[in-house]
C-alpha cells in the first residue's frame, strides 16, 4: 500500500508540474501574440503542446499564430487536426470557424462553405460564422461562373480554331487544285507547242526535199503536170486526130472519081 501511494503522489505531481508548464508558455505565447510577435507566439504555443500533446488550448493558438505569419495551409492543417479530434461541441465550432477562414485565404472556397457549415452545425447562433459562410458561397458562386465562362470562351476559341483550320485546308486543296489545273495547262502549252514546232520542223524539211536539184548519176524525177494542162493536151490530140482523118478522107476520093453513068 505504502508503493503504490508514492507512485500516485509522483504522477500527480508530474501532471501537475506539466500542466503549469504549459499555462506558462500558453500565457508567454499569448503576451507575444499580443505584441504582434507570432514567430516567438508559435514558439511558446509548440512548447506548451510539448508539455501536454492533448492541450486544445496551446493547438488552438499555434493555428492562429500560423494564420497570423499568413501561412494559412499550415492554420488549415492545424485547425483541421483539432476539428477531428476535439468532440465538445464549443471547440468544435471554434475550429472549423477558423478551418474556413484558412480555407477562404487559399481560395478553396468549396471546402471553406463545408467548414462553415460544420461550425453551424456546432454552433447555430454564431451569426459571425454565418456571415462568413454567405461570404465564402459568394466567393464559390463568382469562381463557378468564372469557369463556366473559361469553359465557353476556350469551347469558342476551339469551335474558332477548327473553323480556321477547316477554312485553310480548303484554301490549300483549292489552292493545290489551281497549281495542278496550272500545271496541266502548262504541259498541254508545252505539249502543242513541240507539236507545232516539229510540224514547222518537217515543213520545212519537205520543202528542202522538193527544191533540191537532182544528184549526179541520178535521173531526173518525173514533174506531174495539172489537170487543166492535161485536160488541153487530150482536146489537141483529138483536133489532131480528127483533122488527119479528114485529110484522108479527101484524099481517098481525089484518088477514086465517080463514075457517072448515062442515061442513054
Amino acid at each position: 500500500m505504502k508503493n503504490i501511494f508514492l507512485t500516485i503522489v509522483i504522477v500527480g505531481f508530474y501532471q501537475l508540474t506539466s500542466a503549469q508548464g504549459e499555462r506558462k508558455y500558453i500565457r508567454e505565447g499569448n503576451e507575444y501574440y499580443a505584441q504582434e510577435n507570432f514567430e516567438k507566439a508559435q514558439e511558446a504555443y509548440l512548447k506548451g503542446i510539448e508539455e501536454n500533446q492533448d492541450s486544445y488550448e496551446a493547438a488552438f493558438n499555434l493555428g492562429d499564430a500560423l494564420y497570423k505569419k499568413e501561412k494559412y495551409e499550415e492554420a488549415a492543417e492545424q485547425f483541421e487536426m483539432l476539428a477531428n479530434t476535439s468532440s465538445d461541441k464549443n471547440q468544435l465550432a471554434n475550429a472549423y470557424h477558423n478551418l474556413g477562414n484558412s480555407l477562404l485565404k487559399t481560395q478553396k472556397y468549396k471546402e471553406s462553405v463545408e467548414a462553415y457549415k460544420n461550425a453551424l452545425r456546432n454552433n447555430p447562433s454564431d451569426e459571425e460564422t454565418r456571415y462568413n459562410l454567405a461570404y465564402a458561397m459568394e466567393k464559390l458562386k463568382e469562381e463557378q461562373q468564372q469557369q463556366q465562362n473559361q469553359q465557353d470562351q476556350n469551347n469558342q476559341d476551339n469551335q474558332n480554331k477548327d473553323q480556321k483550320d477547316q477554312e485553310n485546308k480548303e484554301n490549300q486543296e483549292n489552292k493545290d487544285q489551281e497549281n495542278k489545273g496550272q500545271e496541266n495547262q502548262d504541259q498541254q502549252n508545252q505539249e502543242q507547242q513541240d507539236q507545232e514546232q516539229k510540224d514547222q520542223q518537217n515543213q520545212q524539211q519537205q520543202q528542202q526535199g522538193d527544191e533540191q536539184p537532182p544528184q549526179q548519176g541520178q535521173a531526173p524525177q518525173k514533174q506531174g503536170i495539172s489537170k487543166e494542162d492535161a485536160q488541153r493536151l487530150l482536146e489537141a490530140l483529138q483536133n489532131q486526130e480528127q483533122q488527119l482523118q479528114n485529110d484522108m478522107k479527101k484524099k481517098k476520093m481525089k484518088g477514086n472519081p465517080v463514075k457517072i453513068k448515062k442515061d442513054w
